[in-house]
């Protein structure tokens, strides 16, 4: 099978051609996870990127996305594969209109139906098993999001799946992949994944972007906010994350916030603007109490004088 990528390179220009910015650690770890045809798990803040990366890497490949969002209680029936009883039970109804006096054993026929009920035709497909399955366009990508909020029975079902790129179901055997998916797991890190689960994964750790990276993210992703805005917006939040915050803003809230100043004609922050748009930015109540008003004027003036004084350094 042909490489998704052939160098580094070649991954970082694709992903930059489909506008996200990715660094060389990221994109090392991508090409090797891609290479090496193994699970590529990143852990991170929420709102860093990491399931942006799946999309994105769908799109400059020309696969198929299956995407199976995490949540407490997931198990089996709604990740793999569950039965259609309701097509096995109209089965079981045709099965007893059967003219019995044709049949020299009833019990026979009984029995054999039985088993016709566990075959593929009576087979639900979930995300895991769908993945597995052979596509003309080419192998999926399988985004596994958000794996710290499932329960750890689940990470033990997913080692057979990272393994050996199969599925066992006990009625039907077991379905192996002619070509593996490419797995993306992304976790915000609520809670610790089991060593099993990573050791069959490679790891990359997704943090928050330099001030430099966060500038051309929004050159990409809010080309509309001019060079003056985008400055103060990177500025103002990479500040909010010194701060002892609940919970600080991502790449995605420095991305909404920019825009939703251009949607309000703004090309410069000032004190009101800020307090009356934090709520794009925060999304704890403590946390907005905590900077609206004096702080964010004061983190503001900051960012100001600290432009003014590049601005003339540069003179």
């Amino acid at each position: 099978m042909a490489r998704a990528f052939d160098t580094v390179e070649a991954v970082q220009q694709g992903l930059v051609s489909a506008s996200y910015i990715v660094n060389d650690g990221l994109a090392v770890s991508l090409f090797l996870a891609l290479a090496k045809q193994r699970a590529f798990f990143l852990e991170g803040e929420a709102g860093v990127g990491k399931t942006e990366i799946a999309k994105v890497l769908a799109r400059v490949l020309g696969r198929d996305l299956i995407r199976l969002q995490c949540y407490g209680g997931l198990d089996i029936n709604q990740a793999a594969y569950e039965w259609n009883y309701a097509r096995q039970l109209i089965e079981i109804q045709s099965q007893r209109s059967v003219d019995y006096k044709h049949v020299d054993n009833p019990a026979d026929t009984i029995n054999s139906g039985a088993d016709n009920l566990f075959r593929e035709a009576f087979l639900v497909e979930r995300p895991l098993l769908r993945a597995l399955r052979a596509n003309p366009a080419g192998a999926p990508i399988l985004l596994i999001d958000e794996i710290d909020r499932a329960d750890e029975a689940f990470e033990a079902y997913l080692l057979e799946l990272l393994s050996d790129w199969q599925i066992t179901i006990p009625e039907l055997g077991t379905i192996t992949a002619s070509t593996p998916p490419i797995v993306i797991i992304t976790s915000n890190r609520t809670r610790e994944i089991h060593d099993a689960l990573k050791r069959r994964c490679f790891y990359h750790w997704v943090d928050y972007p330099s001030r430099e990276v966060e500038l051309q993210i929004l050159a990409k992703k809010a080309p509309d906010a001019g060079a003056m805005l985008q400055a103060q917006v990177v500025d103002f939040v990479q500040a909010l994350r010194g701060q002892q915050l609940f919970k600080s803003p991502g790449v995605a809230e420095t991305i909404d916030w920019a825009q939703a100043l251009v949607e309000l004609n703004c090309v410069a922050l000032d004190p009101q603007t800020v307090d009356s748009t934090m709520g794009v930015l925060l999304k704890y109540q403590d946390d907005i109490s905590r900077i609206q008003g004096t702080e964010a004027a004061r983190i503001l003036s900051e960012v100001q004088r600290a432009m003014v004084q590049g601005e003339l350094s540069r003179l």
